[in-house]
């Protein structure tokens, strides 16, 4: 099971991991959330650790980049991808044949600068507020939406892709973990009261369905593109909801 923790900080962070890989990548997904909750906190304490100058607008703008680079933008890439072929393509074919270019075209450059866009706004409001644990929280939701997709999708590709080994190997035990273990670290976060949890555990989900839906619309299933876009709109989906709730009255979050 150690074995799946190596994989999934190998495959989700940049961070040097000693150890073996797993002999079955899916096992990596089990850990996926808990990987979320480090990127997480190490993207929380930077923002927080800027935060001293007095400046919550590079506190939030350096809270979003060291996401970005902690995992080597792996999941910015799939955005990209993911819209180019979805926007681009007109059949599943052309789609899938668009996303595997490493090139960003023009409907991939446009979904990165709107959804880094809302990133960063919604982080503003989150770092203004203190508000650290919702800010864990939509990176660690995040990683979990990714093994929801992978564990109820077929993969899309007949030829197979990065992505394979995850999916294929994927089941409703993953399902499960991913969801019992999200949920979990999610109540254990600060800020986040079981009203607060509840309300981004649903946003996170819908996120995950309604990018799970268009896929397999399009595509027929998953890619590793597919799983990376799921992540970064959900991200988007639960800091938005997260810092709408702030808005709210504290008594009714209790």
């Amino acid at each position: 099971m150690m074995r799946g923790l190596v994989t999934a900080l190998r495959t989700l962070t940049l961070l040097p991991v000693p150890g073996r890989e797993a002999e079955r990548f899916s096992d990596s997904l089990y850990w996926f959330a808990l990987v979320g909750l480090l990127i997480g906190a190490l993207q929380a304490t930077l923002a927080w650790a800027a935060l001293f100058f007095g400046w919550p607008e590079l506190a939030a703008a350096l809270g979003l980049l060291s996401g970005i680079v902690l995992t080597r933008g792996l999941h910015a890439d799939g955005l990209a991808d993911l819209a180019d072929g979805f926007f681009g393509g007109r059949s599943r074919e052309a789609r899938l044949r668009i996303m595997k270019d490493p090139s960003v075209g023009s409907f991939g450059a446009i979904a990165l600068v709107v959804v880094n866009l809302f990133k960063w706004i919604c982080l503003l409001e989150l770092v203004r507020n203190r508000a650290f644990g919702l800010m864990v929280a939509g990176v660690m939701l995040a990683r979990m939406a990714q093994v929801l997709l992978a564990s109820t999708l077929p993969y899309a590709r007949a030829d197979g892709g990065t992505a394979t080994a995850f999916v294929e190997g994927a089941g409703r035990f993953h399902l499960l973990v991913a969801f019992v273990s999200g949920a979990a670290l999610l109540l254990l976060l600060p800020g986040c009261s079981p009203v607060r949890s509840g309300a981004l555990m649903i946003a996170a989900l819908f996120s995950a369905l309604f990018t799970g839906l268009i896929s397999y619309r399009k595509i027929g299933g998953v890619t590793g593109d597919v799983l990376g876009a799921c992540s970064e709109v959900t991200e988007t989906v639960v800091w938005l909801v997260a810092a709408l709730l702030l808005k709210l009255p504290p008594a009714i979050l209790q």
